[in-house]
């Protein structure tokens, strides 16, 4: 028998099964990781690498954010990077290659992204195939057409200044302090608004210590980075782009019907499709929206590498580090639990890990085999949780 420890008015119990214990192991990784590197790699610490390591996370953030959506309703997109390497490289040829001006060709990438993703929610949601078999065949058919679009080279240079200060651009120190202070009062807000509706509902909510807690952590983690931000070069112009679509998706899943009936569909789609929710509109809409961060990731790594290739998108390891980042931030494979502000963090610890071994010197092997140990512990804790869940209510 499971046995409660108390401490006050809070348990051990009540803090796993609230939304903080879902963010507390990745959290603590994260502070792990950080601490071991900053004692071995004493660079590890310092505000010029905190700079770059955000930047470095902005890509695998974007798409793990978009992933995550998916994952939500039970599926998977494997043909998220691949997607985004199309969407990166119809920029760099309308950018560069046919002068179109770059507000535009953004608009034309981010509408493509939401094309694809659409088109294989389609596939999937109206003739049945697998999410994982349409976009496996997404994954191969979207390599090569982004091959195709790139021409011969296979990578083309993207130097327009507006998609350059994407990535270039960073915010003032007054403006850094005035996006803490914007930041908390929203999840705050969002916190507190969450508990009243949940209230008003006659729902399970979480301890108000909990709630409270939550809020102070976030508000120390956002405080800690601008002050070390700002004493480098400031916020990056990136990591504002990627909070606010964080934030808009966040609220969208916690505070909107149309969230709740992502977790509903991912929980239990049979019994989601009796209470009148439509599967397969619900299918493509998550789709739609990985397509459009997708394109979002595209956009964000032609301004960082200031280059659109083959490597850099479809062929590396972009697409297993978004997942990772999804499913080390908490979100789990078998649908109906995650959240976006996780895949940042899951994001966060990915990035972190492969820096801290670049400064050790570590080979890319090395950083391979850490990234699969931390990945398939993440899925092993992912599944005990769920046998222990459905355990608990039988």
């Amino acid at each position: 028998m499971l046995k409660t420890i108390e401490l006050g008015t809070i348990s051990l119990k009540s803090i796993s099964n609230s939304r903080l214990g879902s963010v507390l192991p990745v959290v603590l990784a994260l502070v792990a990781i950080w601490a071991y590197f900053g004692m071995t790699e004493p660079a590890f610490l310092s505000p010029r690498n905190f700079y770059y390591l955000f930047m470095q996370s902005s890509v695998v953030g974007t798409l793990a954010v978009g992933i995550t959506i998916v994952l939500l309703i039970g599926d998977i997109d494997l043909s998220v990077a691949a997607t985004s390497g199309v969407c990166a490289a119809i920029l760099a040829v309308l950018t560069t290659n046919l002068g179109i001006p770059a507000p535009v060709s953004c608009i034309v990438a981010l509408i493509a992204g939401v094309a694809i993703g659409v088109f294989q929610g389609m596939m999937s949601a109206l003739i049945g195939i697998p999410s994982f078999v349409v976009t496996l065949a997404g994954l191969l058919g979207f390599q090569g057409l982004m091959l195709k679009i790139l021409g011969i080279h296979g990578a083309i240079n993207v130097r327009d200044p507006f998609v350059r200060g994407i990535t270039t651009t960073t915010l003032s120190v007054e403006l850094g302090w005035a996006t803490v202070i914007v930041c908390t009062t929203l999840f705050a807000w969002s916190v507190w608004k969450n508990r009243k509706k949940r209230l008003k509902l006659s729902l399970e909510v979480n301890s108000q210590i909990s709630d409270f807690t939550k809020v102070f952590l976030f508000a120390i983690f956002a405080v800690s980075v601008v002050a070390t931000l700002n004493s480098y070069r400031g916020v990056p112009l990136v990591v504002i782009i990627l909070l606010s679509l964080t934030f808009f998706l966040g609220w969208v899943t916690a505070s909107t019907p149309f969230g709740r009936t992502l977790f509903a569909v991912g929980g239990n789609a049979e019994s989601a499709r009796r209470a009148g929710i439509s599967l397969k509109g619900v299918k493509i809409a998550a789709f739609g929206i990985v397509g459009f961060m997708a394109a979002t990731g595209g956009i964000v790594g032609a301004s960082r590498y200031a280059s659109v290739s083959f490597n850099a998108f479809a062929g590396g390891p972009l697409l297993l580090e978004a997942i990772g980042a999804a499913v080390i931030g908490g979100t789990s494979l078998f649908g109906g639990r995650g959240s976006v502000w996780n895949a940042i963090l899951g994001a966060l610890v990915i990035g972190s890990l492969g820096n801290g071994l670049d400064l050790s010197g570590a080979g890319a092997a090395d950083k391979l085999m850490f990234s699969g140990g931390i990945l398939l512990l993440a899925v092993s804790i992912d599944a005990l949780s769920r046998q222990g869940r459905i355990q608990s209510r039988t």
